[in-house]
């Protein structure tokens, strides 16, 4: 069995090849276009290939995308084998991969956050200092 670090680098290499072949144009599936590779997890018998996929557009194109992948996965597991040297070459499973739309979420909740604290700024701590003078005064 190929090591973890085999295991990464042959997935890394197939997110690579698969990046360059939609830039390229090399897979003519117009359901395809603006698609991102955002990771590629390599079974340790080399067995399968999880390749995760995202696009700009979110989820919305998701099942439209990941069925323009299932018809085009003989086609480039075919151009992958040819380009990556394997004894056998794993099968392709594609997944759509939220973590840019969360991250996009969690990056509108931080900018929401930041933009109430320039509004209505928070106390600071000289201001709560002076506040808990004046409450000892009255006592």
């Amino acid at each position: 069995m190929p090591s973890k670090l085999r295991l990464t680098k042959i997935g890394d290499r197939i997110q690579q090849e698969i990046s360059e072949m939609l830039v390229r144009q090399e897979i003519s599936d117009p359901r395809l276009t603006g698609v991102t590779i955002t990771d590629v997890k390599v079974d340790r018998e080399l067995a399968y290939a999880s390749i995760y996929v995202s696009a700009l557009e979110g989820s919305e194109r998701s099942k439209e995308i990941l069925q323009g992948f299932e018809s085009a996965s003989n086609y480039i597991r075919k151009l992958l084998s040819m380009r990556i040297e394997l004894r056998a070459f794993p099968r392709l499973r594609f997944f759509w991969d939220p973590t840019p739309e969360r991250a996009d979420r969690i990056e509108q909740i931080l900018s929401t956050i930041r933009d109430d604290e320039i509004v209505n700024p928070s106390p600071t701590t000289e201001e709560t200092d002076l506040d808990d003078d004046s409450i000892s005064r009255d006592d």
